[in-house]
């Protein structure tokens, strides 16, 4: 009798744990959703916090508003695609700095730098 009650909850801890290592595997796997034409994608940590967000045109090219967090769900970028090439205003924190970027067809147009203590209006 002791021997069947051991090999029960071993087998219940092994289940529990793998109920466990799914819940994280799935916090790590990244969301699809169908907006219009769209697709949005989410991506995530192994914290279970947004890592990237942005979306997809029918064609699996990024496309529209990009956006990038730390781990801490600070976001460290603003980026913008059309059709899979980089277009417009950039926004990327580093730091005490923020930069912004004017890209014209993937390539870098202008580079703006503010550093800690100036004053910006980012509206993104």
């Amino acid at each position: 009798m002791k021997k069947l009650l051991t090999i029960v909850l071993i087998l219940f801890a092994f289940v529990l744990n793998a109920q466990n290592m799914r819940v994280a595997n799935n916090a790590m796997n990244p969301s699809y959703e169908k907006v219009g034409d769209l697709v949005k994608v989410t991506t995530f940590y192994e914290t279970g916090e947004v890592k990237e967000q942005g979306f997809y045109d029918a064609d699996k090219k990024l496309t529209g508003k990009w956006l990038q967090f730390d781990k801490q769900g600070k976001k460290i970028t603003v980026a913008h695609y059309y059709k899979g090439v980089k277009v417009g205003k950039w926004f990327v924190w580093k730091g005490d700095k923020l930069l912004e970027l004017d890209y014209e067809a993937s390539r870098i147009a202008s580079v703006n730098e503010w550093k800690g203590g100036e004053t910006v209006i980012a509206d993104n």
